[in-house]
C-alpha cells in the first residue's frame, strides 16, 4: 500500500547501518541504470536529491501525478493514483541515471537498492507527512481523515515489516543485483552515500540482512 504522496502500481495491462559501504568483493562497476527503491516514508527521494549532482535522477512519482496519461485512475480512499506502468515505460523511453519511486524496482535496471526503515518510524514520517494545513483544517472538522492517515501509516509500516518491496526486488532482478540499506539510524547525507556506493560498485549486494518482523 502506499501513502497519500505517492501512487500506487497498476497491472502492466491497465495501467544497514552496520558494516562499510565499501566491500571487497564489489565489482567497481558502475551501473548504467539504477532503482531506488523502498516502502514510502524510508527516505528515498530525499537521499537521492542530493545526488543529483552527480547523476540523473529520475522522481519517478512526481512525473506520474504531473502527468494524467501516466495513471489510470485515482484511489479515493488513499488518495493515491494507480500508475500504468506501460505508459511510464514508454515516457520514460532509453534513460539512464536513477530511478527514485517506491515503484522503481518494477522496470528494468541494473541494480536495485532498497531502503528500509523501523516500522514504528515509516509510521510516524508518514503521520506527520499528511499533516498539511488543509489536513489540519479537515481534521478540525471530522474524525475521518486522521484515521485514513493513520490507516495508510500502518499499512505501510507493515508492508515494511513484511519485505513486501525487497521480495518484490528480489524476486525481479535477482538477489545478485538487490542491495538493501538500512535508514532507521543514518541521516540523508550518510544513506546517499550508501545508495553511491551501489552505483558504482563499491559495495556488494545485499538482501534479507535487515528483519523489521518484531514490529508483527
Amino acid at each position: 500500500m502506499t501513502d497519500a504522496d505517492e501512487t500506487a502500481a497498476g497491472s502492466d495491462a491497465d495501467e544497514t547501518a552496520a558494516g562499510s559501504d565499501a566491500d571487497e568483493g564489489a565489482d567497481h562497476v558502475r551501473a548504467d541504470r539504477v532503482a531506488v527503491t523502498g516502502t514510502p516514508g524510508t527516505g528515498k527521494t530525499t537521499a537521492t536529491a542530493l545526488l543529483e549532482g552527480e547523476y540523473d535522477v529520475i522522481h519517478l512519482n512526481d512525473r506520474i501525478k504531473s502527468d494524467d496519461d501516466l495513471w489510470t485512475e485515482r484511489d479515493a480512499d488513499r488518495d493515491t493514483l494507480v500508475a500504468d506502468l506501460d505508459a511510464v515505460r514508454e515516457r520514460l523511453g532509453d534513460w539512464s541515471g536513477v530511478l527514485d519511486s517506491h515503484l522503481a524496482h518494477r522496470f528494468d535496471v541494473d541494480r536495485v537498492v532498497v531502503l528500509r526503515c523501523r516500522p514504528e518510524a515509516i509510521e510516524s514520517r508518514l503521520e506527520a507527512r499528511g499533516e498539511s494545513p488543509e489536513t489540519a483544517a479537515e481534521n478540525a472538522e471530522s474524525a475521518e481523515p486522521p484515521r485514513a492517515l493513520a490507516r495508510k501509516a500502518r499499512e505501510n509500516a507493515e508492508s515494511e515489516a513484511l519485505d513486501v518491496i525487497l521480495s518484490e526486488a528480489v524476486a525481479e532482478h535477482g538477489a545478485e543485483n538487490v542491495y538493501e540499506v538500512d535508514a532507521t539510524d543514518r541521516d540523508p547525507e550518510a544513506v546517499a552515500d550508501a545508495v553511491r556506493a551501489a552505483i558504482e560498485g563499491e559495495r556488494e549486494p545485499s538482501a534479507g540482512t535487515v528483519d523489521f518482523i518484531d514490529y508483527i
